[in-house]
């Protein structure tokens, strides 16, 4: 079966404003998460910061609705696998929120 490539996005969550001590315990959570994942990485992603959002009317300050805090790129067999991948995800455990996006290869035939 051929691997597709899932994109995670990350909202809500307590963020990174904790102490030192709670800082460390999350970021080896998160080194935990993928180490587990493995091969199925594709990019690590990153956490995002402030944002503009565009519109009909042009640009504007802020996210537009629930603001995305990050991203990471998976691949996996199904669009269930994936999301079965992250259900213990490490932002689960601090109010956070994943949502699993199947993304449609553009690239042209060979």
């Amino acid at each position: 079966m051929e691997l597709s490539d899932y994109m995670v996005i990350y909202t809500g969550g307590m963020g990174m404003g904790a102490s030192p001590e709670e800082q460390e315990k999350i970021m080896a959570e998160w080194g935990a998460w993928y180490e587990q994942m493995g091969s199925a990485i594709v990019d690590g992603g990153s956490p995002f910061a402030e944002a503009k959002h565009l519109a009909g009317n042009g640009v504007e300050d802020g996210p537009l609705g629930e603001p995305a805090t990050g991203y990471t790129l998976i691949s996996a067999d199904s669009l269930e696998a994936a999301a079965t991948a992250c259900e213990g995800h490490p932002h689960l455990n601090h109010g956070g929120q994943v949502q699993v996006y199947t993304c449609i290869d553009m690239s042209p035939p060979e």
